[in-house]
């Protein structure tokens, strides 16, 4: 690939995709520690195992699970978090508020292990009434129950995850108990004359055991009582512009505190914080950021922090920061210093040798926040459990609001500048607040990072799935002599068409949640849409006038539902679809019961021709990963990467239960002979579409897999890439990993590995071989939200080198780490951000883009105050 390629490429920016806003942030909690360990240091000064999965909650009521994509114990990712589930809410609904809370925190025996999701309960509320449980295997609503009080203006989980608090329209909080994982009314506050806008709960108070207090020792009871954490007092902002101070035992009001009013107008208190020992933190629609005394209830300190409305905050993880934002999209740090006579402060802080300042104010967001979290999270506890995290390491601040996207920030404080600190983004060395660069995290287009957008190429159309519609357009085929062409090493240029581009059809479906997934054929004849609940195929025609007709196949779902087993089932939607080259087959994964169907289009109505439920099964799986076995037609040797985990294979329960999976990966090969099929337990499975058969399983990967896509030359080759920018190239025909893409993948340029936005899809030019091209290397272009790269793909090593040389001729086809000039390896920065890169035809790429502009222009004007002089 010494040459520079040439494409024509086609600028698609009519595309009119738009993200939806972030309205909610959480992160797991940490579970309390142990009462018992008071005075001791053994669970802190430790850096939690590993990264906790961040739930983004938007506007049109969807939730993105996002997992950490370093490993365990790597504290460091250029990736940071990437989309791995998206949960979709029902249509029309929003997502408020949401929370996380611990299924069974008693079965954590360390203090600082983080939970996963199998072990935690995700809770959210959308302004209506009814309080949302989720499924997150099943990425469904798993109970929803009335608050009994109007609408839900906010929610907080007590720190032992026992309880739920919610604040309602009628101005009262409810108490929901979550013990032994139910969802029951527990009690009632008393009720205000003003709505709950926000509410925070109060240091736990640590209880011992009756037998221990008394000094008994051989009391038989001793043994089955536990030291536990009970919950005293919490603290809830209204729209009177009060903050109170609540009893958890009997529901009363304890004290109340008044916010400043500006000519007798109400303030709203949009959010409050509580600290471990005791400091009541409130933000409200004045812009006034306020510490407050527990105790007496009184006003410690007072912050013009913001020029409008809060209406958000978060503690650090040591509880010595506060970040506040809102409506100014200007992010404030406070933070508590010493001070150093306190003999000469005011009488109100004589008592005290610290006091809140406020250290800085960041402004990286173009619109409204609504939403603030960090990472590690903060526990209200009481000093003498406070926990302590190395210095070493920065935490995360993560904000979202209006702008759509995710904002993660080195968050350390300077006093940690003594020591060196990590940096988890690779941002850059600076890992304070005030200095560090943040990230924005891409948005993606379709849900669980896959793209909403997708290309029929023969037909040269462009669909694209929205929250309940979806879009067709069509690319006109220019005139010879009018292609643009796009040398990769030469700046691009283009040209405006008048008539490139036409929209064809536009249509709002029925649904009862967020469309999930949906396709379009090579040919341009079907098209396939889905919500949780219900799959909707259609016929495309094409008139004389170029004008497109669409017929709705109208037994599609009873066609499916014969073929679903169990009563229970009602679901046909589907999660992932994907058409052969040939367009005579769909393939889908069902959404709630993890199928995989081979549906035939040829007749005079769809047939399903076979039903694979490999992915359902639990006995290929010890830890959630795939195991040697023994052996079965069609099975892959295993090989090392699961060697440790034959034994333990025989071991395995026979659970006649099955996996509750969601297969969000499909791929099928040009020749349209193999089919590839990937869950989100990193199981990845490989069918033979012309015997419908199962071919072969691989060995599960630590990551599951971001992007499937087999080469058109080479058919038999199957490219799989992860969120961490890694490779892994298989051949299905072998069913093996060949040497030349095991070296190839080894590597891979640093500039590829390291990107900072992962891989979102790759695609190969589906030119015929030509006899002229038998030494010409085959090359992908791979591509993130951020960029494009051309990667070489050859496999031209001759079979007799050694070792040594073969490594050696391998590395002159993929670049040395770094190696950005060498003439395999070229990455593009010229189109952000991307939604969908495919080819239409030999030498002819579509690029869809979205730029950020022109989705700020459709959102209201962003606060804006001008003053007079100001640079």
């Amino acid at each position: 690939m010494g040459e520079s390629t040439t494409l024509a490429v086609h600028r698609c920016r009519f595309v009119d995709y738009t993200p939806s806003a972030i309205t909610a942030l959480a992160f797991p909690p940490l579970p309390l520690p142990s009462i018992s360990a008071k005075g001791k240091k053994s669970t802190s000064g430790k850096q939690p195992s590993r990264f906790g999965t961040l739930a983004v909650g938007h506007a049109n009521g969807n939730i993105d699970l996002c997992e950490w994509v370093g490993g365990e114990r790597d504290h460091q990712s250029s990736q940071a978090w990437v989309i791995r589930k998206t949960l979709p809410g029902p249509y029309p609904s929003k997502v408020d508020s949401i929370t996380f809370v611990i299924r069974h925190p008693d079965d954590f025996d360390d203090a600082d292990d983080v939970p996963t999701c199998s072990d935690l309960r995700l809770f959210s509320s959308g302004g209506g009434s009814e309080l949302l449980e989720w499924d997150m295997q099943r990425a469904c609503v798993r109970r929803t129950i009335s608050s009994q009080g109007g609408s839900i203006w906010c929610m907080a989980a007590n720190p032992a995850s026992s309880l739920l608090a919610l604040g309602c329209e009628d101005g009262t909080v409810r108490l929901l108990s979550l013990a032994n994982d139910t969802l029951t009314h527990y009690r009632r506050f008393d009720r205000v004359k003003c709505r709950v806008l926000s509410v925070a709960w109060g240091p736990p108070v640590p209880q011992y055991p009756q037998t221990r207090a008394s000094g008994t020792a051989d009391d038989s009871d001793s043994d089955e009582e536990e030291d536990t954490w009970n919950d005293s007092w919490l603290v809830t902002g209204g729209s009177d512009s009060s903050i109170r101070k609540w009893d958890v035992s009997t529901g009363r009001v304890i004290d109340r505190m008044g916010t400043d009013k500006v000519r007798g107008e109400r303030t709203l208190v949009w959010t409050v914080g509580v600290l471990g020992d005791g400091t009541i933190v409130s933000g409200d629609s004045l812009g006034m950021v306020k510490f407050w005394d527990s105790r007496t209830c009184t006003q410690l300190q007072s912050f013009q922090g913001h020029g409008a409305d809060v209406l958000c905050l978060a503690v650090g993880p040591e509880g010595n920061t506060v970040f506040t934002s809102g409506v100014d999209q200007k992010i404030s740090l406070f933070s508590l210093v010493k001070i150093g006579n306190p003999e000469q402060t005011s009488n109100l802080l004589a008592s005290s040798s610290s006091r809140w300042v406020q250290s800085c104010s960041r402004r990286m967001h173009s619109h409204d926040v609504r939403a603030l979290a960090t990472w590690p999270p903060y526990t209200t506890l009481p000093p003498s459990h406070k926990r302590y995290f190395p210095m070493d390491i920065a935490p995360i601040l993560a904000s979202g609001g209006l702008d759509m996207s995710v904002v993660v920030t080195p968050a350390a404080l300077p006093s940690t500048t003594v020591v060196k600190v990590l940096n988890p983004l690779l941002t850059s060395a600076h890992c304070t607040f005030e200095d560090s660069y943040h990230r924005r995290l891409a948005y993606s287009s379709g849900p669980s990072g896959t793209s909403a957008v997708h290309v029929a190429r023969n037909a040269r159309l462009v669909s694209c799935m929205r929250d309940s519609g979806v879009s067709v357009w069509r690319i006109k085929a220019r005139p010879s002599g009018e292609e643009e062409g796009l040398a990769e090493a030469e700046a691009p240029r283009f040209d405006a068409h008048p008539a490139g581009w036409e929209k064809v059809l536009e249509m709002d479906l029925n649904v009862n949640t967020n469309l999930i997934a949906s396709g379009i054929s090579d040919d341009g004849r079907w098209l396939v849409a889905s919500d949780l609940y219900e799959t909707k195929l259609f016929s495309l025609t094409t008139d004389a006038k170029d004008r497109v007709n669409i017929h709705r196949i109208r037994d599609f779902s009873s066609i499916l539902q014969a073929h679903i087993p169990g009563s229970t089932t009602s679901s046909t939607g589907g999660q992932a679809f994907q058409f052969t080259p040939d367009s005579s087959k769909l393939v889908m994964s069902t959404a709630t019961s993890s199928y995989i169907l081979v549906i035939d289009l040829t007749g005079e109505k769809p047939r399903v021709l076979r039903r694979f439920d490999q992915h359902r099964q639990k006995n290929l799986t010890v830890r959630d990963r795939v195991v040697k076995r023994r052996r079965m037609d069609g099975d892959v040797e295993m090989g090392d990467a699961a060697a440790e985990d034959s034994e333990e294979s025989e071991e395995e329960e026979d659970d006649s239960t099955p996996a509750l999976v969601s297969i969000l990966r499909i791929s099928v090969s040009p020749d349209g002979q193999w089919l590839a099929t990937s869950d989100d337990r990193a199981r990845t499975h490989i069918f033979n579409l012309d015997s419908i058969q199962h071919h072969s399983v691989l060995p599960s990967f630590s990551k599951p897999v971001q992007v499937f896509a087999f080469d058109h030359k080479r058919p038999d080759i199957l490219t799989m890439t992860f969120p961490d920018n890694s490779l892994q190239i298989y051949n299905v025909e072998s069913r093996q990993f060949p040497a030349w893409g095991k070296e190839l993948c080894n590597n891979l340029p640093k500039r590829f590995t390291h990107a900072h936005d992962p891989v979102l899809g790759v695609t190969f030019n589906p030119a015929e071989p030509s006899p002229a091209a038998g030494a010409t290397p085959r090359y992908a272009l791979f591509w993130g939200s951020t960029w494009i790269c051309k990667l070489s793909m050859s496999d031209a090593t001759p079979g007799g080198l050694t070792k040594k040389r073969r490594r050696e001729s391998v590395k002159l086809s993929a670049p040395p780490p770094g190696d950005d000039a060498a003439p395999d390896f070229k990455m593009m920065t010229h189109y952000r951000p991307i939604l969908y890169v495919d080819f239409l035809a030999d030498g002819e790429l579509v690029v869809v883009e979205r730029p950020l502009v022109d989705v700020l222009s459709e959102l209201p004007p962003a606060y804006f105050k001008h003053r007079y002089g100001a640079s």
